[in-house]
């Protein structure tokens, strides 16, 4: 295996987040190193653990998913931002790519693609990962 893709999720329904970290964490390719329920607490756990990918929900408390994006992006250049969402308008995906987020997938895709954009987003391959 080539290597761990480290990742911090930032995501305010605890439930949905616990969820997802519990599925992450079970592949020995993806750890978890960081998981958060705000914006600004993204930008904190970001600063200090330098993730490959951040994995950020669009509507939050206080700052907004792009808000966040380009918060996180200022703190830690390095990381790539994937927006996870339940919904959002075409002006607010465009508003994530120029805040720089890489790609933006939803909340009901199977995991495998939620995966996969991670996997994207960290410049890998899910072959190279397999």
């Amino acid at each position: 295996m080539p290597g761990t893709v480290k990742i911090v999720l930032v995501e305010d329904n605890q439930i949905f987040r616990e969820t997802l970290e519990l599925l992450l964490g079970l592949r020995g390719d993806l750890e978890i190193v960081g998981s958060v329920g705000t914006g600004q607490e993204a930008v904190d756990v970001c600063a200090d653990r330098r993730p490959d990918v951040a994995v950020v929900d669009y509507r939050m408390p206080g700052l907004s998913g792009a808000q966040t994006t380009e918060a996180v992006l200022r703190v830690s250049p390095a990381t790539r931002v994937v927006c996870l969402t339940a919904s959002v308008s075409t002006a607010e995906v465009q508003e994530l790519y120029t805040a720089g987020a890489v790609t933006c997938v939803g909340k009901d895709e199977e995991l495998d693609r939620i995966v996969e954009a991670i996997y994207s987003a960290a410049d890998l391959s899910t072959a190279e990962w397999s």
